[in-house]
């Protein structure tokens, strides 16, 4: 189910970013060989280095590898180029809090090194067990605790535990990685729906049994129950672009039929009659990448604002009008502009005379759910207050 994808998706964040290594040859061949017509940030090889750049930086718990990257340099998605024009660095995916960057400027080109911290090692008291440490391994200790009768002591093996910095905060983002969703407006409405609930209840929630028209395949017990939410329009064209998919609650198929039965394993809110029923699907959302402009320009404009809230800050879940279709991938970083003011021209000669001033860059978003038409995209940077209707385009 997505939920077993999903902690495996976590675990995986907080314990390593270990594609960066494959990938740092493939961005310098990408901006190596960009063809004529591509966007500039793909033909350039030149880094942007932040102009207020700290000399050194040690890093703390609570910093990601974004805002790090972003410490240095004007384009964090720069960060992989970074790192790999110093070859002494030889795995640069796992930072940790209590490492030291230092910033240095060699034969006219930025480089970081990096300085790990060591964490104070425990003394085994006298009377403890024997405790084997990870450097014991390293030099060929020897000397080992025996017992009266000569046979060797169990040791304790001790190892620092040390959590890599994440690349984003994910907690932000896991409750939309599996729910809810952007469906078609068929996909919607010909989906199974609940029709009554067992024990003559008005509502259902966890542990109730809910019948449900027209369920006949049980290849998949596992299904999701959700209500009709917003529907996303292309503010500029008034298509319809998608519907969201509210999610409900997870419940799993206990018998086929018309109707047939579900029980509910767990509700986020009360369950209704003619709220509908989709099979899970395995979704393999993996985000171990360094975020990236896409390949082609794509323009858009931010229409919805997840979460229950009205105010687009930084960590804001926000959905914009472009999907798949237009080439966006997981990962793919895009600017946010705040539309220019309408002011009143007072020394114009023409009466009432109006100027709109230029659009401005307020913050920066990254997508990390795209689909066909739309995207959920985690708002990684902003100047200012953000609202819905603001732009957003390839950096």
């Amino acid at each position: 189910m997505a939920f077993r994808t999903l902690t495996g998706l976590v675990a995986s964040l907080l314990i390593s970013l270990s594609v960066w290594a494959d990938d740092q040859s493939a961005w310098s061949g990408l901006a190596r060989n960009a063809p004529t017509g591509t966007p500039a940030w793909t033909a350039r090889d030149e880094i942007q280095v932040n102009p207020s750049h700290p000399d050194q930086y040690t890093v703390v718990k609570g910093d990601t590898l974004w805002e790090l990257s972003g410490k240095f340099l004007k384009h964090p998605w720069q960060w992989p180029e970074l790192w790999s024009r110093n070859s002494q660095i030889k795995n640069p995916n796992l930072i940790y809090p209590g490492d030291t960057l230092y910033f240095s400027m060699v034969d006219g080109k930025p480089q970081l090194s990096l300085s790990r911290s060591e964490l104070p090692q425990t003394q085994a008291v006298s009377n403890s067990p024997c405790v084997l440490r990870e450097e014991d391994y390293k030099y060929g200790r020897k000397d080992f605790a025996v017992a009266e009768d000569g046979k060797l002591l169990p040791c304790i093996r001790e190892t620092n535990l040390k959590q890599a910095i994440r690349l984003i905060p994910v907690e932000t983002i896991a409750s939309y990685l599996s729910s809810p969703k952007v469906v078609g407006e068929d996909e919607l409405t010909n989906a199974p729906y609940i029709v009554a609930f067992a024990g003559e209840h008005i509502i259902a929630g966890t542990g109730d049994h809910v019948y449900v028209r027209s369920i006949t395949d049980s290849k998949n017990p596992a299904h999701t129950i959700y209500r009709p939410g917003k529907t996303y329009i292309d503010p500029g064209s008034g298509e319809i672009l998608g519907y969201e998919a509210q999610y409900i609650a997870d419940s799993l198929l206990q018998q086929t039929g018309d109707p047939a039965t579900l029980a509910v394993t767990k509700a986020a809110g009360e369950i209704r009659t003619g709220d509908r029923t989709m099979p899970n699907t395995e979704e393999d959302i993996a985000l171990n990448y360094f975020p990236r402009p896409p390949e082609q320009s794509v323009k858009g404009s931010i229409i919805s604002v997840l979460g229950g809230v009205s105010q687009i800050g930084r960590y804001s879940v926000v959905v914009i009008n472009k999907g798949a279709a237009d080439g966006l991938l997981v990962g793919h970083e895009l600017d946010i502009y705040k539309s220019g003011k309408v002011v009143r021209d007072f020394y114009s000669p023409t009466k009432s005379d109006t100027v709109t001033l230029p659009d401005e860059v307020a913050g920066t978003l990254m997508v990390f759910r795209p689909f066909e038409r739309v995207s959920y995209a985690l708002v990684m940077k902003a100047t200012q207050a953000l609202h819905v209707l603001d732009k957003v385009q390839t950096p």
